[in-house]
């Protein structure tokens, strides 16, 4: 064989395997969209949400060989671009999974699009949808019943027998005013009070001025972020001295910083990563929570001060983890199947809020290790024993 002939053949073949590499590089991609609430009344948790994701690709941004892009889109705080922007990532930038966002409505409106296109989603709201309307998607939020009952089990041993309840006139409202319902009755506290307001709203003064007047034992909200405020700031104007309790969608800064004296000695449930430090040396959620405050500072500059922007992060681990066990190529239909699978088969997954087990039938993965009861001390979450 002639030299020119040699060196066409191995140019050709140099090229062919060149070509070959950029494919296979293009293919292996795995790209995860993020749909958060930059702007709107849910923003003061979609910005911890965010912060959360950017530590999540400072810990890890490669899974099996493949590496990770990430596709972010703002929903303003409103349902009907959240789910706009799931169908943008999955059609026109391929995205392989979803995580978001930051409200249930939201939350729920991007389920509706993962279920129409079969692509996994894992939501960092606490949504739930029940069969086959939700088989697409997990939450890592702990369950509403989960969480107020142990609050329950806080106000049966401080004697209280009569509740007050307001909440948002929305998904997350209803979810919290069902829960405290189921444990109340059988813990003998009778819930005196259904109050509601739309997460925009300026003030509660008339909803409060009722609940006040029925003269609770204690009061407890259904409700979030700097909107989740309102109540507390009416009941002190209204001179109410009950005991105040909440729920894990209030463990954020800008809560605090609203609420100032009228949040003080609020009680509450949370994931174990805001006290991360204040938990057992034995305890597996301490480390990754360690962790996670590491990965953090890298990513943002600064410590976390919340529970939400772990909850994204804890959406980054269970993702790293079914896209390990996942076989085929990212990009295809087929892989988005086999990774929603291995998310819903996920097995004792330490997180910073729970240790996570999932099942197709379930959205959710947390259990009784998920759960702290903490007080607002001089402004600082401590644990309460």
């Amino acid at each position: 064989m002639k030299s020119s002939s040699r060196l066409c053949i191995r140019t050709g073949l140099a090229l062919g395997l060149g070509a070959l590499a950029v494919v296979n590089a293009f293919a292996a991609d795995l790209k995860v969209g993020f749909i958060t609430s930059l702007s709107g009344p849910v923003s003061s948790l979609g910005i911890p949400y965010e912060k959360g994701i950017k530590a999540g690709m400072a810990y890890k941004s490669e899974v099996a060989g493949h590496k990770i892009t990430m596709v972010q889109l703002d929903d303003a705080s409103d349902p009907t671009t959240a789910a706009r922007n799931a169908r943008k990532m999955i059609e026109e930038d391929k995205v392989d999974l979803i995580i978001g966002t930051a409200g249930s409505p939201g939350a729920l409106a991007i389920a509706a699009v993962a279920r129409e296109t079969k692509t996994p989603l894992i939501s960092i709201a606490n949504a739930n949808l029940p069969g086959e309307e939700g088989a697409w998607m997990v939450t890592l939020p702990q369950p509403a019943p989960l969480m107020v009952s142990a609050v329950v089990e806080r106000m049966k041993k401080s004697g209280v027998k009569t509740v007050g309840y307001i909440g948002f006139s929305d998904a997350w409202g209803d979810l919290v005013y069902d829960a405290l319902n189921k444990s109340a009755e059988p813990a003998g506290i009778k819930v005196v009070s259904n109050e509601r307001y739309a997460r925009s709203d300026t003030s509660v003064a008339g909803q409060v001025l009722k609940i006040v007047a029925l003269r609770p034992d204690a009061v407890i909200t259904g409700t979030s972020g700097t909107p989740g405020a309102l109540p507390y700031l009416a009941l002190t104007d209204r001179g109410y001295k009950g005991q105040i309790y909440g729920t894990h969608a209030l463990i954020n800064p800008d809560f605090v910083r609203v609420g100032g004296p009228s949040v003080e000695g609020l009680l509450a449930p949370t994931g174990p990563v805001i006290v991360a430090e204040q938990l057992p040396e034995g305890n597996p959620m301490r480390k990754v929570s360690m962790d996670f405050r590491a990965a953090y500072q890298k990513a943002n500059g600064a410590a976390p001060t919340d529970a939400f922007s772990a909850y994204s992060f804890d959406g980054w681990l269970v993702m790293l983890d079914a896209a390990s066990r996942t076989k085929g190529e990212p990009g295809t239909p087929q892989y988005r199947v086999a990774l929603r699978d291995a998310i819903v088969s996920t097995k004792e997954l330490v997180g910073t809020h729970s240790v996570y087990n999932f099942k197709p039938d379930n959205r959710y993965g947390s259990d009784e290790r998920s759960r702290v009861i903490v007080k607002l001390e001089k402004g600082q979450w401590k644990l309460v024993p």
